[in-house]
């Protein structure tokens, strides 16, 4: 009997018109997930326009602007399910003024299809060069620590299939893996339109010998398996409080459990304030129960009434996190309007806002190259750069690899109120 995995969150990225969408559309039509309606439409569509083959991107490019321009521009959420696992899919934009999207749909994500369209790369240079798209999102993708990276090599009928050039390309992503310190590769030649090597192997292509890209995506290793062993990590989301007699006095702290685990009779601290208590009980939707895990919505009651609020962070009681008011971080800017030192700007970091201003940029991703460059006074759209920032209260920070929650953070300009920015902790200055 076959045993069934948990859910598995993974993005497609990569380049404008890498064939993400179509890929996509591929995967759900082959591996049965599509309703009736849903094949009526892709085939309908596809008999009206002359013989040509089915658009498969119109499962995911659900905006009417994005069927007219051909291009994703939200990032479009599907399920479907295997016998052996289910899987959730976002597919994220490629184009450069959609960055933020593609970053939003990588933060939560167990693994990454990066798209490389094999037909637009020029195979006469002596050096083959990857498209700056593709280095931006890998950068991102490093930044994020996303633990699996299958690189599907596409259009591969266009190239008629060749096997060098998939190796010079597989090379040339190896040399940008490298230099961002991305491991856990694998690559995959595929004609997402074709559906060559995405659910069944192609015959056109004897010479690969691993796997179809949903076998690979199939036994991946599972979040939990990844995430054993983490320190208990829970922000304060919102305050119960019942007022009635001294019978019936119930304060609950609510939230979500982040990273650890916690049981009844354990010993916390809350953070900022290093305030010891005993965890007396824990409540879940169905009822009370002794203990709660990762990912799990819970309300926590204590043995002793504290002054709590949203914000604050219950962490395990000889956990030797130290709240700090000073960072080290490495962001992606998302606005129009360049990063300017002499602003300040509101920081979320999980559950807490509070005023946030950068000390020092120490240095900007040139993703042509790779290369830091310092020196610079602006951060501009779309620019990873890595920044010092001064904060005006303290925050229970951690750092990004040691937990993904404790060590991310969001910027937010004061006066519009937009999401200029999304970082993640590398440093901490307590």
């Amino acid at each position: 009997m076959t045993t069934k995995l948990t859910p598995l969150r993974f993005i497609t990225a990569g380049s404008v018109d890498d064939g993400k969408s179509t890929l996509i559309g591929r995967l759900l039509y082959d591996s049965k997930a599509l309703l009736t309606d849903q094949i009526d439409l892709l085939q309908n569509k596809g008999s009206k326009n002359s013989g040509q083959a089915i658009d498969f991107s119109r499962l995911t490019d659900g905006l009417e602007a994005e069927r007219e321009q051909g291009i994703t521009i939200d990032v479009a959420y599907r399920y479907f399910s295997t016998p052996k696992r289910k899987f959730i899919i976002a597919d994220t934009p490629g184009h450069e003024q959609y960055t933020r999207n593609m970053v939003t749909g990588a933060s939560t994500a167990t693994a990454a299809v990066v798209l490389i369209d094999a037909s637009q790369l020029n195979f006469a240079a002596e050096e083959l060069q990857l498209l700056a798209q593709t280095k931006r999102h890998s950068a991102i993708l490093r930044l994020l620590n996303c633990p699996h990276i299958i690189v599907a090599v596409n259009k591969m009928d266009l190239l008629d299939y060749s096997r060098e050039k998939f190796e010079r390309i597989c090379t040339a992503y190896q040399a940008l893996a490298e230099q961002l310190g991305l491991r856990n590769l694998r690559f995959v030649p595929v004609s997402a339109l074709l559906g060559d090597n995405l659910v069944y192997s192609s015959e056109s292509m004897p010479w690969y010998q691993g796997e179809p890209l949903l076998s690979i995506l199939e036994n991946l290793p599972t979040k939990e398996q990844q995430r054993k062993g983490e320190a208990f990590f829970f922000p304060v989301q919102y305050v119960i409080r019942q007022d009635a007699d001294k019978q019936n006095d119930f304060r609950g702290y609510q939230g979500r459990v982040e990273a650890g685990e916690i049981r009844v009779g354990d010993k916390i601290r809350i953070e900022p304030s290093a305030q010891q208590a005993e965890i007396r009980e824990i409540i879940h939707p169905k009822g009370a129960s002794d203990s709660a895990k990762t990912d799990q919505v819970i309300t926590l009651c204590l043995d002793k009434d504290i002054d709590i609020s949203r914000g604050d962070v219950f962490v395990a009681q000889d956990s030797p996190l130290v709240p700090t008011q000073a960072l080290a971080a490495t962001l992606c800017w998302f606005d129009q309007r360049p990063l300017n030192p002499a602003r300040k700007y509101l920081l979320k970091h999980t559950t807490k806002t509070v005023f946030a201003r950068i000390k020092h940029i120490a240095s900007v991703l040139d993703v042509e190259t790779l290369s830091q460059s310092s020196g610079r006074e602006q951060v501009a759209v779309n620019d990873i750069a890595r920044i010092n920032l001064v904060l005006q209260q303290p925050i229970a920070a951690t750092l990004y690899e040691d937990n993904a929650v404790g060590g991310s953070f969001i910027l937010i300009d004061e006066a519009t109120y937009h999401t200029v920015a999304a970082g993640i902790i590398t440093g901490l200055d307590s």
